[in-house]
């Protein structure tokens, strides 16, 4: 989680709870910032405060909305402007739900779960799917079109973040970051060879392929009318 909010106290005290629910979270008081560590290492959402001194929230949100790597994140403001006007304002630009000051940090625990599940349902529970492969995150197994797939502990990682973010291109860079975890030594080939495991692993028996290869940019789960 990225949060964005300028009083040191309230921001102590929201790192605190959501530390407690085991979020990792980032934060600053700064737009420029903030939009600086989201295009780094976009977050799964981001908590921002509309009254940020310097680039407001509303105009963070705007520009994270245009930046390909956050378009899709979702976005929860934070403000002590109450009124309709301001309400509809934020959710225009791009805000997924408007929080009003003062809350109760709990209930926006609980939003933000919320807001997780709705855009990525993937968090919801213990199965995952796209397409016709299904993966189930506690018993470590995966199954495509019904027949089981056998693959080891990095494909198995591979595959479920891919699951977690259909659609979404991801550097090699940023495979190495979110699969491998960012302090890992390891060079970018290693990402290659693993994608070609797990592509003949799940594609064996002559199936569509559905991880698609963007040149220049990295990989995707892509099935786009091949099934």
């Amino acid at each position: 989680m990225l949060l964005v909010e300028d009083d040191a106290a309230l921001a102590e005290l929201l790192i605190w709870h959501f530390s407690r629910e085991n979020f990792e979270v980032r934060q600053t008081g700064d737009g420029e910032e903030a939009l600086l560590l989201a295009e780094e290492s976009p977050p799964d959402l981001v908590l921002l405060d509309w009254m940020i001194e310097g680039t407001s929230g509303l105009e963070v949100c705007r520009r994270l909305r245009r930046m390909p790597a956050t378009q899709n994140v979702p976005i929860i403001m934070l403000t002590a402007r109450g009124e309709e006007e301001d309400r509809v304002r934020g959710l225009e630009t791009g805000a997924d739900d408007y929080v009003t000051k003062p809350f109760s940090p709990r209930e926006l625990v609980a939003r933000v779960g919320a807001v997780l599940r709705r855009v990525r349902p993937a968090l919801a529970g213990e199965q995952l799917s796209y397409a016709d492969v299904e993966m189930d995150t506690v018993s470590h197994k995966v199954r495509r079109g019904g027949t089981p797939v056998a693959l080891g502990p990095t494909e198995f990682r591979l595959l479920r973040h891919f699951l977690e973010h259909p659609g979404w291109v991801f550097s090699r860079e940023r495979l190495l970051d979110s699969v491998w975890g960012q302090d890992a030594e390891i060079e970018l080939r290693t990402v290659d060879v693993h994608i070609r495991r797990l592509r003949q692993a799940i594609n064996a028996g002559g199936r569509p392929d559905i991880i698609r290869t963007v040149r220049s940019a990295g990989y995707a789960l892509d099935a786009d009318g091949k099934l």
